[in-house]
């Protein structure tokens, strides 16, 4: 396990290297894992601990919420908001930006996140996780409003997202690559045993909702038609598809063998250009695939590139091993 490096010293060797990670962000990234831990316990007991099932509320997209999205959006922010790292932090789960309380010193950086992608999940024992991003508080910003946290991607400071599935799984990114780190349970800390994860430039996975194929742009199914046809097709090989229904477990599948994952635009709701949210969802996972040698696109611009407009904005997402990513964009600029 590369002489058990632990993620704190993992995070002091990159200062080392890089000088890219002040004091501040290293206790900030230490801080979330430290609630990855507690979530991670949380789902791993929710049965025992009669937490699973919905909350009978609705989130700020109007999608039903589980009562481990609530716990976990607590843990959250009740183990970050009294740091002095952070001046405010934005959530999935709430409409409003979530302010630093006054008691507590404020910060030089922002926290955005999901606190438990993939929550639909949680009552079939399937795999699912916490995304975050961290930004830089423009200067001279104590009390941070939504412009503040309306930056591309590409001014993220680090990202990372942790899935718990037979294992937990912390990946991280500050901007030189991408490691991965195993939780020891026995110790109770996060060792890195997936150095410089790589996407392989090439796959036959992809991994799209097939039943919204009715609602999807021309670009989009001329892709899908064409990996279902196979060798016998225009691609000349056989394509697999999986669905997980979970980013956090679509996104570390493709880390370690490849793949492409797509929640395209599509007509389905009109009103909604995109399914996934830009600020704590598809940011943070396209740093990640890029800094790991992958492509993200909505199909029309790199992700990474979009201007945000609202803290809660939706895009579409193609996001992956960076062949297949570029022809579906190729067939998004010929149509």
């Amino acid at each position: 396990m590369h002489n058990h490096i632990s993620l704190n010293q993992f995070i002091s060797q990159e200062n080392t290297k890089h000088s890219s990670i002040d004091y501040d962000l290293a206790g900030l990234l230490n801080q979330v894992a430290i609630s990855c831990k507690r979530i991670s316990n949380l789902v791993n007991r929710s049965g025992l601990m009669h937490i699973l099932g919905a909350a009978g509320t609705e989130n700020v997209q109007g999608e039903g919420q589980k009562k481990l999205d609530i716990i976990s959006n607590n843990v959250m922010v009740k183990d970050l908001e009294w740091t002095g790292y952070l001046s405010g932090m934005v959530s999935e789960e709430v409409e409003e930006i979530i302010s630093i309380p006054n008691q507590y010193s404020k910060g030089k950086y922002l926290l955005l996140f999901d606190p438990l992608d993939g929550s639909s999940n949680i009552d079939i024992n399937v795999s699912v996780g916490t995304i975050f991003s961290v930004l830089h508080t423009p200067n001279g910003v104590t009390h941070p409003k939504d412009e503040h946290f309306l930056q591309p991607g590409t001014q993220q400071v680090c990202a990372g997202f942790c899935v718990y599935g037979p294992t937990t799984m912390l990946v991280l990114t500050i901007g030189h690559g991408v490691n991965g780190f195993t939780l020891d349970r026995d110790i109770g800390d996060f060792i890195l045993t997936h150095p410089n994860m790589t996407v392989p430039e090439d796959t036959s996975e992809f991994a799209i909702n097939m039943s919204n194929q009715r609602f999807w742009e021309a670009p989009v199914q001329r892709y899908i038609q064409e990996c279902l046809q196979g060798k016998e097709g225009p691609r000349s090989k056989n394509f697999n598809m999986r669905w997980v229904a979970s980013m956090v477990a679509e996104v570390y599948r493709i880390l370690t063998r490849g793949g492409i994952f797509m929640y395209p635009r599509d007509q389905k709701d009109p009103s909604k250009p995109g399914r996934l949210r830009l600020m704590y969802e598809a940011n943070p996972m396209s740093f990640i695939i890029e800094q790991a040698g992958g492509l993200s696109s909505t199909g029309y611009e790199p992700i990474l590139a979009v201007k945000p407009t609202h803290i809660h904005q939706r895009v579409p997402v193609i996001i992956g091993s960076k062949n297949e990513v570029s022809q579906v964009i190729s067939y998004h600029k010929g149509n």
